[in-house]
């Protein structure tokens, strides 16, 4: 048999993905494609590049398996191939934390404070949740709300929140929740409650790392809670 090229040609094949993968740009595509399907023109706009630019990105992580792709009129639109690529994103963004010091360093100069407000872990959410006693905003767009949200969470986007402070309970304590831990989304509404003088905490992950733990998703928007 003929062992080196096998493993030759073996490894060549894993490579394509680590090649794919070796784009900031193309990390973060991943991780907003982990909320959703989105457009080549709506991923344009999310992360400020061109659309040349950011479908050129997304064939090469087409090309890797990574990506597929559907077509409505003169849109295609991109979505994760499987739960594989969320797990994928995952394990590179621990990794990053464990064992790259420039993360942390990064996140303590753009989120001054994040450490003092005591992130709510998700099983322990749950459990208040069906104890009711606390109140879960959703603060990412309403569209990927409508994906994929929290149970009986709230769609309130982080740049309407002030309009509709008087709609939330001052006696109950709310957690609010984004894409994940480096969406800054759930850090913006947290602090606008707590200036507001609510009792507010983020959820210390986002609605992805929610679902790859198994715990439930509901999907649609419900006219009571957004």
């Amino acid at each position: 048999m003929a062992h080196r090229e096998f493993k030759t040609r073996l490894y060549q094949e894993f490579a394509r993905i680590g090649k794919a993968i070796a784009s900031p740009q193309r990390l973060e595509f991943l991780d907003l494609l982990a909320q959703r399907e989105w457009s080549v023109e709506q991923l344009a706009a999310e992360t400020e590049q061109s659309i040349a630019n950011t479908s050129a990105h997304l064939k090469v992580l087409r090309s890797a398996r990574l990506v597929e792709t559907r077509r409505e009129g003169s849109y295609v639109y991109y979505r994760l191939a499987d739960e594989n690529v969320v797990q994928l994103w995952q394990t590179i963004r621990a990794i990053g934390e464990s064992q790259l010091a420039e993360i942390d360093r990064i996140v303590d100069e753009f989120v001054s404070g994040r450490d003092e407000s005591q992130p709510v872990d998700s099983r322990d959410l749950l459990d208040r949740l069906n104890r009711d006693e606390i109140t879960v905003i959703d603060v990412r767009p309403e569209d990927e709300y409508a994906a994929g949200h929290l149970p009986g969470a709230r769609s309130i986007p982080v740049d309407e929140l002030e309009a509709h402070l008087d709609q939330l309970d001052p006696e109950r304590e709310i957690v609010a929740y984004c894409r994940g831990p480096y969406c800054l989304f759930a850090d913006e509404a947290v602090a606008l409650l707590r200036q507001r003088g609510f009792k507010a905490w983020r959820l210390a992950d986002g609605l992805p790392d929610w679902r790859m733990a198994g715990l439930p998703v509901d999907h649609g928007v419900d006219e009571e809670t957004s």
